[in-house]
């Protein structure tokens, strides 16, 4: 846990207020003050920086991206422990990357953004906190990096409320629950549930697993790292930005199956089924953990150990709809009612209707969910929203991906909120937001991308789509076009405000 620097009151204002302490928040914060922004506030809802790594702490938890990618470029790490790390390994990481940044003085933990308005005429948003900082901040930018998977999402099943036994999310694990003997539900098989699954099977004395939809599979290949080839990376700065080039260009690689032509997305299917074959002995079983869609439509999946954990005698792969659940079971759609003990909810997060925009007012006294709502998420470039000046997203609308590292993306926003700051500066201007009409070119173009890609057409229902069944999530093109769109501010697609407060210096006043 890391003390907070604010108790009591918060700053009045500053130039920049920064929501979340993830790796969105940090590298906000990190890039900020390299370019002399030092006049900033971070709020964290949580004890520590970390973000998604603070919060989930369930058995097994681990990234899918190989650590050397899935780290900030300028921070490289060369002591991970294996090529994909650990839950832990990552938040130590970022503690450290944090703890070296001398930024936490300007962290504020256990803090939560209650409202945000923006003032026009003061050409400021003014900022309510709640926690261990209080009252009110006006800030000149908002910098949004809560994410969007941070608040967890509950099914909308009939007495779940009421269940007597013990029953959390997979991003709440309560580690008090012993759950050896336990009879264990887990509800969903994405990304968490499949890292969690084996872990319970070693444990429990039975083991339900509820599969609405069979995700595709294929082989983890982790491997530990060598005592040699640590010190290697680490005293051969070059050799760990050559494993890290490589790794990143070969993600690349996958973009066209996912974006252009699914079907040349065939050796990640051979792949896939060879680990389901190797996996589960059963055929039956086997049949029914079968994807039934194009791979890649949904999130690919990558475990060793799901497979045979499912096989295993004290496991059962539920896949008939969960109706109700009583005080002591689950039951389903065919009348079956299994006893349970402890059900663990796996069902992903809010991501297409981000909480955090329930909160954001803006120019013409709406929130951003109430503008999104009508159409569903939109930003300009994923970033910025016309009704709301100075606003930008880290990890905004259509800025996901399916192959690479969201480390990646989230740099190439951060430089682009530089670069629109440096603009400012320069300019001396009060506010900056993107035209309605950039925004709508910018979406529609990319929407049309969309409507080839596999997450389109692959035949699947996906936590991708929002409610008018439009993708709001993924990036359709390579990171190499994104961090390209993002590398400047393109001052033409907004609409600029002279400053009215005379509180903007030039980027020259700066440097004196």
């Amino acid at each position: 846990m890391t003390s907070s620097p604010f108790r009591g009151t918060a700053p009045t204002r500053v130039d920049h207020l920064v929501v979340g302490a993830g790796f969105s928040g940090l590298c906000a914060a990190i890039k900020l003050q390299e370019d002399g922004e030092t006049d900033f506030l971070v709020v964290e809802k949580g004890d520590e920086v970390g973000g998604t790594w603070r919060d989930n702490t369930y058995p097994g938890a681990a990234c899918d991206v190989p650590s050397q990618l899935y780290s900030f470029s300028f921070a490289p790490n060369p002591d991970w422990s294996m090529s994909f790390s650990q839950q832990p390994e990552i938040q130590a990481y970022l503690r450290r990357v944090a703890a070296e940044s001398g930024t936490l003085d300007r962290f504020a933990f256990r803090t939560r953004l209650e409202d945000a308005r923006w003032d026009d005429a003061a050409q400021e948003w003014v900022c309510r906190l709640s926690g261990d900082a209080t009252g009110e901040v006006r800030s000149r930018t908002l910098v949004l990096g809560a994410g969007g998977l941070s608040e967890p999402k509950l099914p909308d099943i009939e007495g779940l409320a009421d269940f007597e036994g013990e029953l959390f999310h997979s991003a709440r694990w309560d580690h008090s629950v012993d759950l050896t003997g336990k009879r264990v539900a887990v509800i969903g098989t994405g990304a968490s549930a499949i890292q969690i699954v084996p872990e319970v099977q070693k444990v429990a004395g039975h083991l339900d697993v509820y599969q609405r939809t069979a995700p595709w599979v294929i082989p983890r290949n982790d491997r530990r790292y060598s005592a040699v080839e640590r010190a290697a990376l680490r005293r051969l700065p070059g050799l760990q930005k050559a494993y890290r080039t490589a790794i990143y260009w070969a993600r690349e690689t996958y973009v066209p199956a996912f974006t252009w032509q699914p079907k040349i997305a065939w050796p990640a299917k051979k792949l896939a089924l060879a680990n389901l074959r190797l996996g589960i002995k059963d055929p039956d079983l086997r049949a029914r953990a079968t994807p039934s869609y194009q791979i890649g439509c949904k999130r690919i999946l990558i475990s060793n150990t799901y497979y045979p954990a499912l096989d295993a005698d004290n496991a059962d792969l539920v896949t008939d709809r969960i109706t109700r659940v009583t005080d002591r079971a689950v039951v389903t759609a065919d009348g079956t009612e299994r006893p349970v003990d402890v059900i663990v909810v796996a069902t992903g997060f809010y991501t297409t209707e981000l909480p955090i925009t329930e909160h954001v007012t803006g120019r013409t006294g709406r929130t951003v969910a109430e503008t999104w709502r009508e159409h569903g998420m939109a930003a300009y470039k994923g970033t910025t929203v016309p009704g709301f000046p100075n606003l930008f997203f880290i990890v905004g609308p259509n800025t996901g991906l399916g192959h690479s590292s969201m480390v990646f993306v989230i740099e190439s926003q951060v430089q682009y909120l530089r670069e629109a700051v440096r603009a400012m500066r320069a300019g001396r201007y009060g506010a900056v937001e993107p035209t309605e009409r950039a925004t709508r070119r910018w979406n529609a173009a990319l929407q049309r991308r969309m409507k080839r890609t596999v997450w389109s057409t692959g035949g699947c229902s996906s936590w991708y789509l929002d409610a008018h069944g439009r993708n709001t999530i993924t990036w359709p093109r390579t990171t190499a076009s994104m961090r390209a769109s993002l590398s400047r501010f393109d001052q033409a697609a907004y609409d600029v405000a002279p400053d009215q407060t005379g509180s903007t210096p030039t980027r020259e006043d700066v440097s004196a």
